[in-house]
């Protein structure tokens, strides 16, 4: 196997001089057999193992790939690490890029230049101005819908609203609620969109100040008393169902008795094993007019700080995010490349989901990844059920909330 000088960057006279000495005496070409880059792919494995070939020949290298759920090699790297057992280099959510970078547990790292990545894509892998991962994956929630129900999408939120007008829709036991359109807005992940389509905000500065919390702000409340009128003149009681809000939604979408809903495209293959002839669609504008604005999600390739391959590790990134490897990951995963160059290749196959997605993620918010944001799922799990319920009004939801999550992160950081 080859060991390619330039590729690694190996470089000083001496070094040459010293390597020339090793090939003669056989020594690296014993080492490069046996250097290896460990990689977690977690979701990425298939495919990544159906061409890793490549890489290795290229690099001279071997990979051992790990076929590992990603949120326990994340989860275990502060263990793993220093314990000599952790990957060099894993995969990890967007969110989680933030907290790993300010514990010291990844390294920073350069982005493929000719992945054109965009302010977004960067913000996602990013702290403090300085890059510590490269984005792979984009995610957000889109509009299903049944076509044997609808004609067509619809556009506005208004739109859907006029649905629930139709008794084919009513819920029975319930008189006067209707299942027409469900979102499970009892889930701040859902609910996010409609708050920051109506101005509200988690934290400040394109949210990296935690001491500037806009869930409370009256942009905020605008869009909790939008959620309000549906949880308590549309929709039935189940909707406020925390824990079993999301079976419920899912269970009257492929019954038939709901025409449009929200969710991830993740449930995408469920549906289509229910039998339902369903759409998928950009999410439709708000009643202000403006668009509904969800989190960004999706998930990004880093590499640990307790690596000694940092170089070799890099040249991965570089190869496993470029157009050729993006194009392959979307056609044999289905899974949407951050790379911008393969997002358009993906954008023109006529998938309607690949479509939606990339429609809805054009006006996402990039998910806070600093560590504080671990205590607003925490301080907002109640928000909608405490407004939607009755239980406060939306104002005073919102600020209990505020107020939760501000104790929480004083007494963590």
């Amino acid at each position: 196997m080859k060991l390619n000088l330039k590729k690694l960057a190996i470089g000083t006279l001496s070094t040459v001089t010293a390597l020339t000495t090793l090939v003669s005496t056989g020594v690296l070409v014993a080492d490069a057999q046996e250097e290896t880059l460990v990689v977690s792919a977690a979701g990425e494995y298939d495919y990544v193992k159906n061409h890793i070939a490549k890489f290795e020949e290229e690099y001279g290298v071997k990979v051992e790939l790990l076929d590992a759920d990603m949120f326990e090699k994340v989860d275990g790297l502060a263990l793993d690490g220093p314990a000599g057992t952790a990957p060099d280099v894993l995969i990890a959510p967007y969110d989680r890029i933030g907290s790993l970078a300010q514990t010291g547990l990844i390294n920073e790292v350069t982005l493929n230049e000719e992945a054109g990545y965009d302010d977004t894509d960067k913000q996602q892998v990013s702290t403090d101005g300085v890059v510590y991962g490269a984005p792979a994956v984009i995610e957000t929630i889109v509009l299903y819908y049944n076509k044997d129900l609808l004609p067509e999408a619809p556009k506005t939120f208004d739109e859907l609203r006029e649905l629930t007008k139709d008794e084919k829709y009513a819920f029975a036991g319930e008189d006067g609620k209707s299942t027409a359109f469900l979102a499970q807005w009892t889930n701040f992940y859902h609910s996010y969109g409609l708050l920051a389509g109506y101005g509200g905000y988690v934290f400040g500065e394109d949210g990296t100040n935690y001491e500037d919390l806009g869930l409370n702000s009256e942009g905020a409340v605008e869009g909790i008393n939008y959620a309000v009128d549906w949880f308590q003149n549309v929709w039935p009681q189940g909707m406020l169902d925390v824990s079993s809000v999301s079976d419920f939604v899912m269970q009257q979408f492929t019954d038939g008795k709901a025409a449009a809903i929200i969710d991830g495209p993740w449930q995408a293959a469920a549906i289509k094993e229910a039998g339902v002839n369903f759409g998928v669609a950009k999410i439709p504008t708000l009643p202000n007019g403006e668009e509904y604005k969800p989190f960004a999600g999706g998930k990004g390739w880093v590499v640990s700080a307790f690596t000694d391959k940092q170089e070799l590790a890099q040249e991965f990134l570089n190869w496993v995010t470029s157009e050729e490897m993006q194009t392959a990951m979307y056609e044999e995963s289905g899974q949407i490349p951050a790379n911008q160059v393969a997002r358009k290749v993906a954008a023109e196959a006529g998938n309607e989901l690949t479509t939606a997605v990339i429609d809805v993620y054009s006006n996402a918010v990039p998910m806070p990844n600093i560590p504080q944001m671990s205590e607003v799922w925490t301080g907002a799990e109640n928000l909608m059920f405490d407004a939607g319920s009755g239980n406060k009004s939306a104002q005073e939801a919102a600020d209990a909330a505020v107020e939760l999550i501000k104790q929480s992160i004083e007494q963590k950081y």
